[in-house]
């Protein structure tokens, strides 16, 4: 097995020019030839450095519009040539070939021209075939060829090549090769997923793939092994955020701040917003003149569970606001941006993270979401929809007022967030008590309100926080049970889908204790 190979002829044909001016003059500094294309070689001659052209390499000219420029036999036998094989050198010598000793190739742009909306015809033509046809022809041969497709490995080879008078190992070569195979999946992935919405068909095959952001001390548990990727899009969030302080994210950090980030984007458009998460659910949800009120707000639906959660807000978090959340023990705080002032102030607390995104992101952009099963995965689309005053069916004697309606509204963005079962408690436009995950509506609906009666309790109320609160329930309740015991606790109103064989018994008995009801005809199961 050959080890150390020498580099005398690299070929560098890149989209992304980052850093290539000061790697390829190293690699000139080593006596190596360089081969490059279009923008590439015209950027290296730029800048001083001796550049020949593929295109003189071949003897043929780079042809329909730049389609056809690497794809011959000089190239891809100068990559895939075995060095210690007698009958290629013999080819080699009859045809002509050089030996190539490195590919330097990063893909045309496809996800960025998607990402920005291009017309069809344009993502079409940034659909790169001679790109990934050179890096799957050097990652082949990586006994002798080294190939790279990430900027960020520049300095990896150059350290290599100079701890090794030029050379490189077979483990880094092994090491290129199986990212460089990685790159090419995932960028046939994009493709792929692209064309299957192009054609408004389910896939026979399905794919995804991801860009490596870090890799993870543990899992849910420490006895699991885990790990961060990004997808290729910009869009905000927990992937694409910047970390100002504080350790780092362990796996289920990330799961959490992405459920509280999620939820609080519904409020793109609001006023100041807090959500504070527990486990991937929300157990405070507020909005406020402020952001210190919207935080005070959800804080005071539940203390308890509050403390070691996630904050998310939908504003610029200032320095007041900082200094009220400094109170209890906080695992993440995330936010479009922090002022100055506030990042001054999450500096005593050394293990806060602190996460800015730049902006929300859109909730109602189309997305797929991934859940894996024994043998398989189920795929389906994001829950982006939204209801309008008019999708409700107000099907109670007694009409919502006003305030009731915002609260319903509100309440019902809320549930969308949480774990099936999921009830929620609203009045003023912050939660008061939420139910979650639980086996039985009913079970839910008098969590809730017990969490409420506890806070009241601790915060030496006259009456449970649901008192005059109204209700939303992610799915229709199957027995008046359940809205009985809501409005028990004190509600006045009511949100859900409907659709029950027992609407009717529901209906009667939300009649009867003079609640107002609407239905959404739209369910948001959360499993």
């Amino acid at each position: 097995m050959t080890d150390l190979v020498p580099l005398r002829r690299a070929l560098l044909s890149v989209s992304d020019k980052t850093g290539l001016v000061a790697f390829a003059t190293v690699l000139a500094g080593y006596g190596i030839e360089l081969l490059s294309t279009g923008g590439t070689a015209k950027a290296l001659r730029a800048a001083g450095l001796s550049v020949k052209d593929v295109s003189e390499q071949t003897g043929f000219p780079e042809m329909m519009d730049g389609r056809v420029k690497t794809l011959h036999p000089i190239v891809h036998g100068g990559l895939l040539a075995l060095r210690d094989n007698e009958e290629h050198l013999a080819a080699m010598d009859l045809y002509g070939i050089g030996p190539i000793d490195l590919v330097v190739v990063n893909l045309y742009p496809f996800e960025q021209t998607v990402a920005k909306g291009a017309e069809y015809s344009e993502v079409i033509e940034n659909i790169d075939i001679g790109g990934p046809a050179m890096i799957r022809s050097a990652a082949k041969n990586h006994r002798f060829v080294n190939v790279l497709v990430d900027v960020a490995d520049y300095e990896v080879l150059l350290t290599e090549m100079s701890e090794n008078d030029g050379c490189t190992s077979y483990a880094t070569r092994q090491k290129f090769a199986q990212n460089a195979y990685s790159h090419t999946a995932a960028y046939d992935t994009a493709v792929s997923t692209w064309m299957a919405s192009q054609v408004g068909e389910t896939p026979r095959r399905f794919n995804f793939g991801g860009t490596l952001v870090q890799s993870l001390r543990y899992g849910e548990n420490p006895h699991q092994s885990a790990a961060f990727y990004k997808e290729g899009t910009a869009r905000p969030g927990i992937a694409t955020a910047t970390q100002h302080q504080g350790k780092e994210l362990s796996y289920n950090n990330i799961n959490d701040t992405d459920a509280a980030f999620e939820l609080i984007s519904e409020f793109k458009s609001a006023g100041p917003v807090c959500a504070i998460i527990k486990h991937a659910n929300p157990c405070g949800v507020a909005i406020g003149d402020t952001l210190k009120e919207a935080y005070t707000k959800a804080f005071d639906c539940d203390r308890t569970s509050a403390f070691g959660g996630i904050i998310a807000l939908n504003k610029e978090l200032d320095e007041e606001t900082a200094w009220e959340m400094t109170e209890i023990l906080t695992e993440v705080v995330i936010a479009p941006a922090a002022t100055v002032a506030a990042r001054e102030v999450f500096k005593g607390k050394k293990n806060l993270r602190l996460l800015t995104t730049g902006s929300l992101a859109d909730s109602s952009i189309e997305a797929t979401v991934f859940k894996q099963v024994s043998g398989g995965f189920l795929v389906q689309d994001k829950d982006v929809s939204r209801i309008t005053l008019a999708d409700l069916k107000v099907v109670t004697r007694r009409q919502p007022s006003e305030q009731e309606l915002a609260d319903l509204f509100f309440a019902w963005t809320v549930a969308k967030h949480i774990k099936s079962n999921a009830i929620v408690y609203v009045k003023n436009g912050a939660t008061v008590g939420v139910g979650a995950g639980q086996m039985s509506r009913v079970d839910s609906t008098r969590i809730a309100a017990r969490k409420a009666q506890d806070m009241a309790t601790a915060l030496n109320l006259p009456r449970p926080l649901t008192h005059g609160s109204v209700v939303a329930s992610d799915a229709f309740f199957p027995f008046a049970d359940g809205l009985i015991s809501a409005a028990d606790a004190g509600a006045t109103a009511l949100i859900q889908p409907g659709g029950s064989l027992r609407d009717k018994e529901v209906i009667a008995a939300a009649d009867e204790a003079g609640l107002a009801m609407v239905f959404t005809g739209m369910r948001h199961f959360r499993h």
